[in-house]
């Protein structure tokens, strides 16, 4: 391949085309075919589209693919790109590892990792805004700003989950953004309705509750070439405790600078984090047991499922009225009849 071929991306291949890519190899599976020939599937990516195809024993590629090809590298090819009835697959001309040299052609090493619509410094500025807007008391408000702050850089990339929803670069501001968003709106809403609830809907604890619910994300998450992965201690302990863990923390700092968050409020604060997924199968080891975890589980749900059903919706190729239950919910959506 030349040093500087006309590269194109992956996810904008046409059927027909050829042409150089950057793709990252993310899956390399043995596999024997029903008169047990060996044979290797393969799945090459970039962050909007991913391939996945065989290659057979009598290919030109197959020893190469055997001894060297590995899993979590990013390629250059030369490859053409076809639809098929299993899915889009790629006829490769030529392959090789990538190189510094690549960089003059277009390639990033965080090219390939999937990522939000919107701009993640844009969500961030927006959630600040609105802690300052909302959070009315004074300590809550410092907390949540002073995590964020801490964290910011973290906090761009940070995805929301390994899979199933909100899965890519930006996805945990996108997710949680939507969810203050929602939480703002239902705090306002329940107060109007019930102001002689006792004790009053504390919207400061919506809100702060609502942007912290997942910080223990920025724990249990990271970034590996194949994507978002799960921590050691993620999954050893998971994000609900280090994510109250680092709310403790944070007020222990403010406290030692003369700014304590008070002891009630920062016990309900824990406690929205602590039952945001409500039941115990899910990771939370208390259910929500006051109004304002009550909505904060709601509005964290809600936006998780809806943005499932999104996906599933915009992905599932199956003709007919009803998608596939091959699926995150494991469930059929009804679109109703497609639009020619």
């Amino acid at each position: 391949m030349t040093a500087r071929a006309c590269v194109v991306a992956l996810c904008e291949m046409v059927h027909g085309q050829e042409s150089d890519l950057f793709a990252l190899l993310t899956v390399k599976e043995l596999l024997a075919t029903r008169d047990g020939k060996p044979y290797h599937r393969v799945g090459f990516r970039d962050a909007r589209r991913e391939v996945s195809f065989p290659i057979w024993q009598d290919s030109p590629w197959a020893e190469d693919c055997k001894q060297s090809w590995t899993p979590g590298i990013c390629y250059k090819l030369r490859a053409l790109y076809r639809e098929t009835n299993y899915g889009p697959q790629l006829e490769i001309r030529k392959i090789r590892a990538v190189n510094d040299a690549d960089r003059l052609d277009g390639y990033d090493p965080q090219m390939f990792l999937p990522r939000s619509r919107f701009d993640p410094a844009q969500m961030l500025a927006e959630l600040e805004q609105l802690v300052e807007a909302k959070v009315g008391d004074a300590g809550l408000r410092r907390l949540t700003l002073a995590i964020l702050t801490e964290n910011r850089e973290k906090l761009l990339a940070l995805p929301a989950a390994t899979r199933n929803h909100h899965a890519y670069v930006g996805g945990w501001l996108e997710h949680v953004l939507s969810v203050t968003r929602t939480a703002v709106y239902l705090a306002e809403k329940y107060d109007d309705y019930y102001p002689d609830l006792q004790p009053r809907l504390n919207g400061s604890l919506v809100v702060a509750g609502a942007v912290l619910h997942d910080i223990g994300k920025l724990c249990e998450l990271e970034w590996q070439a194949e994507g978002a992965a799960m921590t050691a201690s993620g999954a050893l302990i998971g994000h609900i405790l280090q994510g109250r863990d680092l709310v403790r923390e944070a007020a222990a700092r403010q406290a030692a600078a003369g700014q304590p968050v008070d002891a009630e409020r920062l016990l309900r604060l824990e406690h929205v984090i602590v039952s945001h997924q409500r039941l115990p199968e899910w990771g939370s080891p208390k259910p929500p047991m006051t109004p304002e975890a009550l909505l904060v589980h709601y509005a964290d749900d809600l936006d998780a499922k809806y943005q499932m059903y999104y996906g599933i919706l915009r992905d599932d190729a199956l003709a007919g009225t009803l998608t596939s239950a091959k699926n995150v919910l494991t469930q059929r959506l009804y679109r109703g009849p497609r639009e020619s």
